[in-house]
C-alpha cells in the first residue's frame, strides 16, 4: 500500500497546484525525464567505448599474439598497443574533424573540429542528440584505433616497426578518414541518412573498418612478399591459449562495437546486440563443422576464427536485420571465410600471415552485401517508412551496397600501395633476413616474450 500511494500523492500535489505552478512542475518533470534518458545513453556509450578499446588491447593483441611464432609475440602485441596511442594523438589533432566535420566535398570532412575545437558537453544533433559530442568523439576514436591494427595481421613477423608507424599514420589520412566521412559523416558520399548521394547501409563498420583493413592487408602481404620459409616450413601458432582468450575478449567487446553503434540505450541497441551474438555463434559452428568434415578434426583455431568471421560479417547488418537472418549471415560467413583463408589463399600462394584478408576483407564484403538483402524497416526505420533492403522489396539496395564495397576496396588498394611505396623509399618496409630469423621481439625491441632462464 505504501508504494501504491506514491502515484496518488503525486497526482494530488499536481491537482492542488495553481496553473502556473503546475506548468512549471510538468516542465521540471519533462526536463528530469530527458536528463535521465541522456544520462542512460551517455553511460551506455561510455561503456561501449571502453568495450571497443578492449577489442584492440587486450583482445586483438592476444588473438594475433598467440597466432605468431614465439619469437614474434611481443612485436605483434606491441603493434596493437602502440596504435592505441598513435591514432589517439592523430584523432585529437585533426582525425575526428576529417571524419565527422563538414567539408567542402562529400569525400572528406573539414577542419571545424581540429584540435577538438567546440567538441564538448553539448550534443551534436546530426550524429547523437542525447549524449555529449565528446562522448560520440571518444566512441568513434575506438573504431579508428582498431581498424589499422587489423591490418597488422597480414604483415606480421616481417615489417619494420618504424615502417609500421609511418605506414599507419599515412593510412589513416589516405584511407580511413575519407572512408569514415563518406559513410558516416554529414554530407558524406555514401551516407544513408545525412545527405549522401548513394545510400550505403553500414551500421557499425563493414565498409569503413573491415573492407578497408582487409583489402589493405592483402596489398601489404603481396607487397612485402612471403615470410622466409613460407609455405614449406611449419609456422604454427605458438600459443592457442592466448589466441582463444583474445577471441573471447573480441566477442565480448564486439557488443560495444555493434550495439553501441545505436548511439543510445535503446531497443535498436538490443536488436544489434542479439544479431551480433547469434551471428558469431552460427559462424563459429559453421567454420568448425566445415573444417571437421574436411580434415576429420574440429580445431580450436577454426572455431575461434569462425566466431570472428561472424562478428565481422554481421557488423554492417547488425542494426538492420532480424535474428534469423543474422544466423544466416553468420553461417555463410563461417564457411566463406574458411574457404578464403585456406583454399583460395593456397591457390594463389599469397602470405596473409594471420588471415586478415580472408576474415576481414572477405567477411566484411559478404556482410555488406547481405545487409542489402536482409535490411528491414521493421528493425531500423532509418528512411522514415521507406523500404530498406531486398527483404522490404527494395532489391536495388544490393547495388548500393556493392558500390560501397567497391569504393572501400578501391580506396584501400590505391591508398595502401602508394603509402607502401613512400615508406619503402623513405625507410624501407621489410626487416632484413637476419632480423626476421632472429625474430621481431629481439631485433626490433630488444626484448623477449618468454624468458625461461628467469
Amino acid at each position: 500500500m505504501r508504494y501504491l500511494s506514491i502515484p496518488f500523492l503525486l497526482l494530488t500535489a499536481l491537482a492542488s497546484a495553481q496553473p502556473a505552478d503546475l506548468e512549471k512542475r510538468l516542465s521540471d518533470l519533462d526536463k528530469a525525464a530527458k536528463s535521465a534518458q541522456s544520462a542512460g545513453d551517455n553511460a551506455w556509450m561510455l561503456v561501449s567505448a571502453a568495450l571497443v578499446l578492449m577489442m584492440t588491447g587486450p583482445g586483438l593483441a592476444l588473438f594475433y599474439g598467440g597466432l605468431v611464432r614465439r619469437k614474434n609475440v611481443l612485436g605483434t602485441m606491441m603493434q596493437s598497443f602502440v596504435l592505441m596511442c598513435l591514432v589517439t594523438m592523430i584523432w585529437a589533432i585533426v582525425g575526428y574533424s576529417f571524419a565527422f566535420g563538414e567539408g567542402p566535398t562529400p569525400f572528406l570532412g573539414g577542419l571545424n573540429y581540429a584540435f577538438l575545437h567546440n567538441v564538448g558537453a553539448a550534443p551534436n544533433a546530426d550524429y547523437a542528440g542525447t549524449i555529449p559530442q565528446s562522448t560520440f568523439m571518444i566512441y568513434q576514436l575506438m573504431f579508428a584505433i582498431i581498424t589499422p591494427a587489423l591490418i597488422s595481421g597480414a604483415f606480421a613477423e616481417r615489417m619494420k616497426f618504424t615502417a609500421m608507424l609511418l605506414f599507419m599514420t599515412l593510412w589513416m589520412f589516405l584511407v580511413y578518414f575519407p572512408m569514415a566521412h563518406m559513410v558516416w559523416g554529414k554530407g558524406g558520399f555514401l551516407n544513408a541518412s545525412l545527405g549522401g548521394k548513394i545510400p550505403c547501409f553500414d551500421f557499425a563498420g563493414g565498409t569503413v573498418v573491415h573492407i578497408t583493413s582487409g583489402v589493405s592487408a592483402l596489398v601489404c602481404g603481396l607487397y612485402l612478399g612471403k615470410r622466409k620459409g613460407f609455405p614449406n616450413e611449419p609456422m604454427r601458432p605458438h600459443s592457442m591459449v592466448l589466441s582463444t582468450v583474445g577471441a573471447c575478449l573480441l566477442w565480448v567487446g564486439w557488443f560495444g562495437f555493434n550495439a553501441g553503434s545505436a548511439l543510445a540505450a535503446s531497443s535498436l541497441a538490443t536488436s544489434a546486440f542479439v544479431a551480433t551474438h547469434f551471428a558469431a555463434a552460427a559462424a563459429a559452428l559453421g567454420w568448425m563443422v566445415a573444417e571437421w568434415m574436411h580434415t576429420g578434426k574440429p580445431s580450436v583455431l577454426g572455431a575461434i576464427s569462425g566466431s570472428v568471421a561472424g562478428l565481422v560479417a554481421i557488423t554492417p547488418a547488425s542494426g538492420f536485420v532480424k535474428p534469423m537472418p543474422a544466423i544466416v549471415i553468420g553461417l555463410a560467413a563461417g564457411v566463406f571465410c574458411l574457404l578464403m583463408s585456406t583454399a583460395v589463399k593456397k591457390k594463389f600462394g599469397y602470405d596473409d600471415s594471420l588471415d586478415a584478408f580472408g576474415v576481414h576483407g572477405a567477411g566484411g564484403t559478404l556482410g555488406a552485401l547481405l545487409t542489402g538483402v536482409f535490411a528491414t524497416k521493421e528493425i531500423n526505420d532509418l528512411l522514415n517508412g521507406k523500404a530498406l533492403g531486398w527483404a522490404d522489396g527494395n532489391a536495388g539496395q544490393v547495388l548500393n551496397q556493392l558500390i560501397g564495397c567497391a569504393i572501400a576496396a578501391g580506396l584501400a588498394v590505391v591508398g595502401t600501395f602508394l603509402i607502401l611505396k613512400i615508406c619503402d623509399a623513405v625507410i624501407g618496409v621489410r626487416v632484413s633476413e637476419d632480423q626476421e630469423i632472429e625474430g621481431l621481439d629481439l631485433s626490433m625491441h630488444g626484448e623477449e616474450g618468454y624468458n625461461f632462464e628467469a
